[in-house]
């Protein structure tokens, strides 16, 4: 799906202003509010905006001020994917 907005010349050229490329900047804010809404989760984010790790989904957030919904489940899956590499020793 492709959607399109149209914005005001003036406002165009307020955010052009401040952005450097106001296509991206208005897809990530999409971004940023389904990830903050909880619409959309870390994985959504990452495809969505086409970053490679989820490092960079983290430091768009941290930018933008949004916390991370890290949950027991997801700390019990780092810490097995942890094991699972020998970085952390098995129970």
């Amino acid at each position: 799906m492709q959607v399109t907005i149209q914005l005001p010349a003036d406002i165009l050229a307020a955010l052009s202003e401040q952005w450097e490329n106001v296509p991206r900047r208005s897809l990530e804010a999409v971004a940023v509010e389904g990830y903050r809404s909880g619409a959309l989760t870390e994985a959504q984010v990452r495809r969505l905006l086409e970053l490679d790790t989820r490092f960079q989904v983290h430091a768009l957030l941290k930018e933008h001020r949004v916390p991370l919904q890290y949950t027991t489940a997801d700390l019990e899956d780092d810490l097995a994917s942890h094991r699972d590499l020998g970085i952390l020793p098995s129970r």
